[in-house]
């Protein structure tokens, strides 16, 4: 049996515990039976399952299915570079295809405190290269992309973006860096990389779906712009 039908039949045999709702399975020994499989290989089957976050096992409560974290889907991306079945160019063509998508929905869903708190951000990001804190800016740079996927609110866009992140992570880091280098920061002036946000900051307030469709594109073309990248 692969994990994908043994999860089907764990789903079905599991029973929410009342104190928590849980999905509680059944001992080891009811499910060798029912599932007609050696104590063996149902053993090694479950330890693989709670290694993926699909099963937490506690000694002397018993074993629950769980939905695994952002975790399950890190460890999948980063074997896949490791192993060369994915690269670098994929995953940020892939971030770019899918933050475009998420820039358009969260024009439609955000309230007026989520535009307030984009707006923050992008005032940290210029405030920060202008005082020279290159990290406070990195940092301020990443929770404004967070901060569109928690309006849109999408689980499933949320555990590919979490995935992305940290494997693209240090390419954002290396990104910035040369974006700062090739954008001399002269006094009263601020960077394009930081106030090219305020275009998808705008279009969000103004309820535009395309035209944060288009303002997100704007600041993929700017940093590719100054850094060269393809």
């Amino acid at each position: 049996m692969d994990l994908a039908a043994l999860v089907r039949s764990l789903a079905e045999q599991a029973s929410p515990e009342p104190a928590t709702g849980r999905l509680r399975l059944p001992t080891e020994r009811e499910l060798v039976t029912s599932l007609e499989v050696s104590r063996g290989s149902l053993r090694e089957q479950l330890s693989m399952l709670e290694m993926l976050g699909f099963l937490d096992r506690t000694q002397g409560r018993g074993s629950y299915l769980s939905t695994p974290d952002a975790g399950f889907i890190q460890l999948y991306f980063d074997l896949g570079v490791q192993l060369g079945h994915l690269s670098q160019e994929q995953f940020t063509s892939a971030r770019k295809m899918l933050e475009v998508s998420v820039a358009e929905a969260a024009a439609r869903l955000a309230t007026a405190d989520d535009v307030d708190a984009l707006r923050e951000l992008v005032d940290e990001m210029v405030k920060a290269s202008g005082d020279g804190d290159g990290e406070r800016a990195l940092e301020a740079d990443l929770k404004f992309h967070h901060r569109l996927f928690l309006i849109v609110d999408n689980p499933v866009f949320n555990l590919v973006h979490d995935g992305l992140s940290h494997v693209l992570r240090s390419e954002v880091v290396e990104r910035r860096r040369l974006a700062v280098e090739r954008e001399p920061l002269t006094p009263g002036k601020t960077r394009v990389i930081d106030t090219v946000h305020y275009g998808i900051v705008e279009a969000i307030g103004e309820r535009d779906g395309e035209g944060a469709r288009i303002a997100m594109r704007r600041h993929f073309e700017v940093w590719s712009s100054l850094t060269h990248s393809p």
